[in-house]
């Protein structure tokens, strides 16, 4: 990570496991990221890579260890509250609502940073304030054409910007996204990865992504995941000449690519 030791870290996983049963998921992982860092996790299929975001967001309780956001012990809390702590996620499937306008869509995840939590007397439709801030973020994901669509009209793509633009509406300061640009072609790719670079601008953002193109264009660190445990991590020119990484994965993932 790019913080001096002095430097408290936005996310530290401490000796974090999880087993489901017999079976032992996620082995020990260790792994600090400073503030303003952009990290991608990286591993083969079934290596524990979603499993350790839901641990790290409070869907899963952890079989042993700790995740500690900007110094504060996650323990017990429900998604909902770390999400109000300033860490927030997009997932693999895209979780949008799709008979909602895209307008509507953001709004709605501003409503708890805006201060309307449970006032049902509240006009939503009534405030500037509220528009302004929805309008925009449709403006930095580029959606503004698109404000009136049903969000469930837009392409592929389109309907993960939009999800970036719920995950950013918050306000979080930490920003996780789960495989990004999975399923999409290589315009959508640049369209995206593009997009992911401008609104997490000072921001912490970890990721999940297979693809290298992605991974090695937007990452300053990757850590490498392995049937439950980090190999290695280091900035991507570290990581893409590590022998290890190369026999475990790197190799065949670079290769899949051509």
């Amino acid at each position: 990570m790019n913080s001096s030791a002095n430097s408290t870290p936005a996310l530290a996983i401490e000796n974090l496991h999880k087993s489901f049963g017999k079976a032992k998921i996620i082995r020990g992982v260790n792994l600090k990221i400073g503030k303003g860092e952009r990290h991608a996790v990286i591993g083969p299929n079934g290596a524990g890579k979603s499993t350790l975001f839901n641990l790290i967001t409070g869907r899963f309780p952890p079989t042993s260890g700790k995740v500690r956001l900007h110094g504060r012990d996650l323990a017990g809390l429900a998604p909902f509250q770390i999400n109000r702590m300033g860490l927030s996620r997009s997932f693999q499937i895209t979780n949008i609502f799709p008979k909602m306008s895209v307008f509507e869509n953001v709004r709605c995840s501003l409503l708890w940073s805006k201060g309307y939590r449970y006032s049902f007397w509240n006009m939503v439709s009534r405030s500037q304030d509220l528009t302004d801030a929805a309008d925009s973020i449709l403006e930095q994901i580029n959606l503004t054409a698109r404000r009136d669509l049903p969000a469930g009209v837009l392409s592929y793509a389109e309907q993960r910007a939009l999800e970036i633009g719920i995950t950013i509406a918050g306000g979080a300061n930490v920003i996780m996204l789960d495989e990004p640009t999975a399923g999409m072609s290589h315009s959508e790719t640049d369209y995206i990865v593009e997009l992911i670079r401008t609104v997490t601008e000072d921001k912490t953002l970890v990721m999940v992504e297979h693809d290298m193109g992605v991974v090695f264009g937007l990452a300053d660190y990757i850590s490498v995941l392995v049937y439950g445990e980090i190999i290695a991590t280091g900035r991507p020119e570290e990581v893409r000449a590590n022998p290890k990484v190369q026999e475990a994965y790197l190799g065949a993932a670079l290769e899949a690519e051509h």
